[in-house]
């Protein structure tokens, strides 16, 4: 894939301009005005759920890169969460996900795409599947949107790798706190500093 001009660039918050606020600033995830875009049926359900929802905008950006339409970002949300891609602990309310197996499975039976689980993926792997024209949710730490920083850990959070021209990947971060992160392009060995080697493909 020689480029990723074609992928749109969807982040997991209604209000792009924001991320920074909540991110950095302290920023309520419900003090966003833009809530409904996000297809949310209150602010209350938006908040609480848009800080889990990287995974849910890599797939909204690959079903609109693939087939020019998409579910808003709730009704895919929706979808995952039926086939058991997202729990809830009964006791405290803590969300958990992205479950990739359940994930895989609803992509597959519900959407235009076929997903595969990627448990273990080297850097040569990525590079591989791209090669081959497939796009992949990678696992990153979230601190890949400040790659200028010494890389706190690995894995954690999910962008769509779309592609690579030779040392270089692309790739579109739900929760890219400026334009240049969101649509971000680095040399393959910084991306290896904050990549936790698993993640999903999707062709």
């Amino acid at each position: 894939m020689p480029d990723d001009h074609p992928f749109p660039t969807i982040t997991q918050y209604a209000s792009p301009d924001l991320i920074a606020a909540f991110a950095y600033e302290g920023r309520a995830h419900d003090a966003d005005p833009r809530w409904p875009e996000s297809g949310a049926p209150d602010i209350n359900t938006y908040g609480r759920w848009c800080g889990h929802m990287c995974g849910i905008a890599c797939l909204r950006m690959a079903l609109l890169a693939r087939t020019g339409n998409a579910p808003t970002l709730f009704e895919l949300l929706d979808g995952a969460r039926k086939y058991g891609a997202y729990t809830e602990d009964p006791d405290t309310g803590t969300i958990h996900g992205l479950i990739y197996a359940p994930f895989v499975q609803y992509v597959q039976d519900v959407h235009p795409l076929r997903a595969e689980v990627q448990p273990t993926l080297t850097v040569p792997d990525l590079l591989s599947l791209l090669d081959d024209g497939r796009l992949v949710m990678a696992s990153v730490h979230k601190e890949i949107r400040r790659p200028e920083n010494p890389a706190p850990g690995k894995g954690g959070h999910l962008v769509l790798v779309t592609g690579r021209q030779g040392d270089t990947v692309h790739f579109r971060n739900p929760s890219g706190h400026t334009d240049q992160a969101r649509t971000a392009n680095l040399l393959v060995t910084e991306f290896a500093e904050f990549f936790g080697n698993r993640g999903v493909s999707l062709a």
